[in-house]
């Protein structure tokens, strides 16, 4: 008798090969995404630290803007609006506060999720130096903690 198909034990062998590869596979992918949310808030501070220079120069009074609102509303805007979205951006939320009237200003990133969206918390303030600091979930907020943080040992510069 000449039978055509596939037995149940070679379906089965198909099917737990499948799922070898797909656990060697899938924490690769996720590392990968992380990186890629990691890699995104790096650049995306960069872009906040050069709009709020560009604010600063265009000012007859060179000071940096008071809040985000300050740079996604002015026409044209210095950024986009939805880098400082509420429920964050590619897996970090970013928060800009300005100090001391305008002379200084810090922009943090830190992932929405910790350990899921990003393991490590980023910060740059006027001077351009974006760094960076994996303490943990611990809440970074914007505003004189952070930049007591940012300017300590807290947080080392990023290469």
């Amino acid at each position: 008798m000449n039978r055509k198909g596939f037995t149940l034990v070679e379906i089965m062998i198909v099917v737990a090969i499948i799922a070898l590869l797909a656990a060697i596979a899938i924490p690769n992918l996720m590392r990968a995404r992380l990186n890629a949310n990691e890699a995104a808030a790096q650049s995306t501070l960069k872009t906040v630290a050069t709009a709020a220079e560009s604010f600063r120069a265009a000012q007859t009074n060179p000071l940096y803007p008071a809040n985000a609102a300050a740079m996604t509303g002015a026409t044209p805007a210095y950024c986009d609006a939805g880098i400082f979205a509420a429920a964050g951006r590619q897996g970090y939320l970013l928060t800009y506060t300005q100090l001391d009237a305008g002379l200084r200003y810090v922009a943090a990133a830190q992932p929405v999720t910790f350990q899921v969206t990003g393991v490590r918390t980023f910060a740059i303030n006027q001077t351009g130096v974006l760094r960076a600091t994996d303490a943990g979930a611990a809440a970074v907020t914007a505003g004189p903690a952070t930049t007591a943080a940012y300017e300590a040992a807290a947080f080392v510069a990023v290469q």
